[in-house]
Order: C-alpha cells, then structure tokens, then sequence
C-alpha cells in the first residue's frame, strides 16, 4: 500500500509542477507581505490598505477619504509569459461628481494598476532624455505607460478612458456606477490583448501590478474590497 501511495504521488508532482509555472502568482491578501505602498508627493492624505478576515474570507480592504496611494506587488513580470489577471472586487459606494475624463473629477473607487516598466535600450533619443531628467528628480523612472482597470463612478463612463494626466496611461472600464455595489464581482482580462486595443501598439514586455482606490480630487470617500487576484499564462 505504501509503494502504492508514493508511486500516486510521484505521478502527481509533475502535474503539481506545470499547474504552478502557469501561476505568476496567487492572492488572497491574508497579509500584504508581498506587496508596497506607493505615495504621490503632492497628495498629503494616503489611502488606507488592511488585510482582512472574516470567517474563512480574506480580502484587501481600501478606504480613501480625500486621498489617493496605490499598493504595489513587489516583484515585476513578464507579460508575454502571463497575460491573464483575474480577481473579484466590491464597492461600497460610488463616488458622487468622479469623472474619470477630467484631472479635477479623476476619482474611482477601486482600480488594479498594470505598469509597464521604461527600457532606455528600446526609446529614441528624445524619449530618453526625458525619461532621465525625470529619474535625477525621482531617482528611478517612471513607467512607460500603463492601464487602469477601473471601476467607475459615472455609469455614462466610456469603455476605454484616455487619462488626463497623461497619453499613456489608458483607464478600461469593468464597471459603471453603483448598480453592483455590494456585490462581488469576478473579472477576468488579457493584458496583451486590452494594450493593443487601448494604444494601437504591443506592450513593453515587464510590468507591475497594483491596486489603487483615490478620492483625492472629488474629496470623497470611498471604500472597496479585492480578493482571489491571480497572474497566469
């Protein structure tokens, strides 16, 4: 019965082994060890990021009152090796007079950041002088671009939304208004696939994720929950 049990087992590992290589990573945010915070510099207020249990459950919690910060995932990876980002999230509320198309109304109760990392090696001339005058600033580049899946406020909202801040940063609209507040909701993208729609163009290979709940500019608050984040091929 034992040779019987490690020859079952023996089996099982190779499968064990391929099932998790297809998996970047797995979150259910029992802690955030793996993740860091993010400031803005000229946004005094910082959103409020706490790992919460509830029964078997356990989710992120973010709460902005006037505020905005973004949580980071510590590592960076490929997106061409892992193109898919599923989760489930909820909103408590809405966040009245958010308008994602102007910089004085650009407030969402929940977004999930993708940052593509800048490559010096792939941009003009141009384009690197004003990624380095940056970096003296800042110490480190910004990203190259990003997208912004992005709960919004106003039901009216467009699929996509081009930032007011900048071109490169395009918002995708899961959701829209307060028609599902209080419920989870599962969403499932392609990361490759949303890039080209948004820019015309195939994105920069590394990236980083984060989760972002702002209310900054409206001054409002807002509070949201994110759980069962996974990065996969």
């Amino acid at each position: 019965m034992k040779k019987l049990v490690t020859a079952f087992i023996c089996i099982l590992l190779p499968v064990v082994a391929v099932a998790s290589a297809d998996i970047f990573f797995s979150e259910k945010f029992d802690n955030l060890s793996n993740w860091k915070e993010v400031f803005f510099p000229k946004i005094p207020a910082q959103t409020k990021y706490t790992a919460v249990k509830e029964g078997t459950q356990t989710f992120l919690k973010t709460e902005s009152h006037a505020s905005a910060s973004v949580i980071m995932y510590k590592d960076v990876f490929n997106v061409y090796e892992y193109p898919y980002v599923s989760w489930r999230w909820k909103i408590d509320n809405i966040l009245p007079g958010a308008d994602l198309k102007t910089k004085k109304t650009d407030d969402a109760p929940i977004r999930v950041y993708v940052a593509f990392e800048y490559n010096p090696k792939k941009s003009s001339a141009m384009e690197r002088a004003l990624y380095n005058s940056v970096k003296l600033i800042y110490g480190k580049y910004p990203p190259h671009s990003s997208l912004n899946y992005t709960w919004a406020s106003l039901a009216l909202t467009p699929d996509i939304v081009t930032s007011s801040y900048t071109s490169r940063s395009k918002m995708i609209i899961l959701e829209k208004g307060a028609k599902k507040k209080g419920q989870w909701v599962e969403e499932s993208v392609n990361i490759i696939a949303d890039y080209q729609k948004a820019f015309g163009e195939s994105p920069p290979d590394q990236a980083t994720i984060g989760i972002m709940n702002d209310s900054d500019n409206t001054k409002g608050s807002a509070v949201s929950y994110i759980t069962d984040m996974v990065v996969s091929r």
